[in-house]
């Protein structure tokens, strides 16, 4: 996308030779004719470069130069006068502009001027990005043959242009899955923007996608870019896509295809390069049955699917997981990590956590900010029973569309019930119902069914 350019200057004849000049190179150009005017122009442009008279009536140049750097300490900012002095241009460097030009601006030194601004502000937004590149990508943490899959999947489509469609229950990871595919690819410099296509109302979901001109609407006070504007050339992930409306999904659909918008109220085609990455726990295939998400709009994000496990299915996991956690908090507190005992990883691993990996973590942080020493031991994991179970609950055990999760619920439950009625003996229950005494014990624990005394030795 061609840069903006606000050129200020209260002499009418400046502003047409200069913006011609501009205009010639490709550059699109705003103008204002004094101080007042180009803070406003300033807010609702959001130009690349302002070149910017020194000599304006009311707000000078240097207040208008301060406040703007005031308001963007990056924008580059070049000063024209025909009162140019080195008082002036030491005043105006001191005050943050780039350089200083004078009038009567001849095109080569405008262009020569303007094409150096813009390129330093260029290199230090990209030195910007590689200083957050070089910080630590999260991994996909796991050893279990499905995150092995994945991470797999993830190296290979990562480099390519791929839309990518990631689907998982919550608490899955699809966020970190999406954030790997930008790390890993040759976008990794640029940006990448996320949109929670659930949490934005409808009625706002089309100006935050694709932003909007001045007075498009009721409180469209100045132009806004748009999350496709701020990914140009980056990757833009779309989570939740299937809370997205029907409208909006057309909306959508086009741009992938010929890779361009407009902006809300606006006229004028926006082209853009950005690739799409979308994420959801629902199942868009029944989505689509029932007239809620676009079909092809399906089948153009869905170039690539990739599936998250749920945690249920990556049980091997979760101790890996536990101590990254762990260390993850030691290292943004800068403070030595904490340690499991084997017997609370074996109690954590076999919990249900239907809140998947998203959970884990949350709970894991628990327990190290709330357990004073260095070692976290099975007591400290407080697995307290639930309370009793009431009539229907075997309804609603039926009811869950999940097996695994209806299975350790009846489990849970049938080996509650059956130690009630072994009067709390672990070594009764397990002759009782064929299990094996320890393992029996582990699995009681797991549930939080503290096993009550036994007096047998």
């Amino acid at each position: 996308m061609p840069a903006t350019l606000l050129v200020v200057d209260d002499e009418p004849q400046i502003l047409q030779v200069v913006s011609g000049i501009l205009q010639d190179e490709g550059f699109e150009v705003v103008t204002a004719a004094d101080g007042e005017s180009a803070l406003k122009k300033a807010a609702e442009e959001t130009p690349d470069l302002v070149l910017l008279d020194i000599a304006l009536p009311g707000k000078d140049g240097l207040e208008v130069l301060q406040e703007l750097k005031a308001r963007n300490p990056v924008l580059p900012v070049v000063m024209i006068s025909a009162f140019g002095s080195v008082e002036n241009a030491v005043k105006a460097t001191r005050l943050g502009a780039y350089d200083f030009i004078e009038k009567p601006p001849h095109a080569d030194s405008i262009l020569l001027t303007v094409r150096n601004a813009l390129e330093m502000a260029r290199l230090a937004e990209e030195n910007r990005r590689l200083r957050l590149q070089a910080a630590p990508v999260r991994e996909i943490v796991g050893k279990s043959e499905a995150v092995q899959r994945l991470r797999e999947q993830v190296r290979m489509v990562a480099p390519t242009n791929a839309s990518v469609l990631i689907t998982g229950e919550n608490g899955t990871g699809k966020e970190l899955v999406a954030r790997a595919l930008h790390a890993f690819s040759h976008r990794s410099h640029k940006p990448f923007v996320e949109v929670n296509c659930a949490a934005i109302p409808e009625d706002l979901i089309e100006s935050e996608l694709f932003g909007h001109e001045k007075g498009a609407f009721t409180g469209a006070t100045s132009r806004r870019q748009g999350k496709f504007d701020q990914a140009h050339e980056g990757t833009l992930f779309l989570d939740e896509i299937g809370d997205m409306s029907l409208k909006t999904q057309a909306k959508i659909l086009r741009i992938l295809e010929e890779q361009r918008f407009e902006r809300v109220g606006g006229g004028r085609p926006i082209q853009v390069d950005v690739r799409v990455v979308a994420a959801t726990n629902k199942n868009l295939a029944e989505e689509i049955q029932r007239g809620a998400f676009r079909e092809d709009l399906y089948h153009r994000i869905n170039v690539i699917p990739l599936q998250v496990p749920p945690l249920r299915e990556r049980r091997q996991d979760i101790p890996l997981l536990a101590r990254h956690f762990l260390q993850e908090l030691a290292r943004e507190n800068d403070a030595p990590p904490k340690t499991f005992t084997p017997q609370a990883l074996e109690a954590l691993a076999n919990l249900p956590w239907p809140g998947n990996v998203r959970e884990l973590k949350n709970f894991i942080w628990r327990l190290a900010i709330l357990t004073p020493g260095p070692v976290i031991d099975l007591a400290d994991l407080h697995l307290t029973p639930e309370p009793e179970t009431e009539p229907g609950s075997l309804d609603r055990l039926l009811a869950l569309p999940d097996f695994r999760e209806a299975r350790a619920g009846f489990e849970k439950e049938y080996l509650r019930r059956q130690l009630e009625e072994a009067g709390g003996s672990v070594s009764a229950l397990a002759e009782k119902i064929g299990l094996e005494r320890s393992h029996l014990y582990r699995k009681l624990r797991s549930y939080g069914l503290e096993p009550g005394k036994e007096g047998e030795g």
